[in-house]
């Protein structure tokens, strides 16, 4: 690791520390993301092998971060420790939203757009790839100020890994981001379940706030209920049989223009088909990436 400079911890995220460093030959400025290692005698994992050689895959789409090198090194320990190499961003949209909201501003409508266009663009090249993400929400979306250019982040790993169930540093697991499905303990999910926090992504860039804020699984699922109306095996079927499916209060759906002011016609169109409660049914990014909401805006300049 003599290669790189370290200059301070980032951030701590579900897989291990984060710091920006620099790349001591060049000067380039890189994040390094030192990921802990489940060892076995082997040394590095088949899976976080097959991890690393996929994100390198997707590296290659300009939504995704670019993971550019990995080392290997040991720590105090002795024990392996992974250094993931990758682009150097320096904001993400959760920070960039809580600046916007800190102003008592919004964000223009075609910024909002632009970003979202960018966020189903990633997410439809990763389930391209046979890629579920798991666990997107503001955090993991990196930004560049300067050009307004979005990546998604924190996919490598997603993977071996399932949902991440727990965080290990003090910082409780987000779950205002998490599809009703992965909620009432769906043992089979697919790419829906991106979907879904994609489209609690849009609401949250419209009105600066998060749609649906639950401390607890229980508490989410009603948030949802609340706004959408409680599920039943009309609307999904075989929602009855989900492992934790209970007998809920029955609500009937609010309109969603009422929770999401400011978003047009095409908006809330977009944003109601990628909340559907049936993840059947449930628009895929790809063809979100079609809907007539992204009609006006400049695709090639992104």
């Amino acid at each position: 690791m003599d290669a790189y400079e370290k200059l301070e911890k980032v951030g701590e995220g579900t897989y291990g520390k984060v710091y920006r460093a620099k790349e001591k030959a060049t000067g380039k400025i890189v994040a390094l993301k030192k990921t802990r290692l489940h060892e076995d005698d082997e040394g590095v994992p088949p899976t976080t092998l097959r991890e690393v050689s996929l994100l390198r895959m997707l590296s290659i789409d300009p939504h995704i971060v670019r993971l550019l090198d990995l080392k290997q090194g040991q720590n105090k320990e002795g024990k392996t420790v992974l250094y993931l190499v990758f682009e150097y961003m320096d904001t993400d949209l959760k920070k960039y939203i809580r600046n916007v909201r800190a102003t008592g501003q919004m964000i223009p409508a075609k910024t909002v757009k632009g970003l979202m266009y960018q966020l189903c663009k990633g997410v439809a090249f990763c389930h391209g790839h046979g890629v579920l993400h798991r666990d997107l929400k503001p955090h993991n979306l990196l930004m560049d100020r300067k050009t307004m250019m979005l990546k998604i982040a924190d996919l490598g790993l997603s993977r071996a890994f399932t949902i991440p169930l727990k965080k290990y540093t003090h910082e409780i697991l987000t779950l205002w981001y998490r599809a009703p499905e992965v909620l009432l303990g769906a043992t089979h999910y697919s790419t829906p379940v991106d979907v879904w926090s994609v489209g609690c992504i849009f609401a949250e860039l419209v009105t600066t706030r998060a749609l649906f804020q639950g401390d607890s699984e229980l508490q989410q699922l009603l948030h949802i209920f609340r706004l959408l109306g409680t599920p039943n095996e009309e609307v999904w079927p075989g929602v009855s049989e989900l492992r934790n499916w209970h007998e809920y209060p029955q609500w009937s759906p609010q309109n969603l223009s009422s929770m999401v002011p400011g978003l047009d016609a095409d908006g809330l169109d977009l944003l109601s088909k990628m909340l559907l409660y049936n993840p059947l049914k449930r628009i895929s990014a790809k063809k979100a990436m079609e809907h007539p909401y992204f009609d006006d805006l400049n695709k090639a300049s992104l």
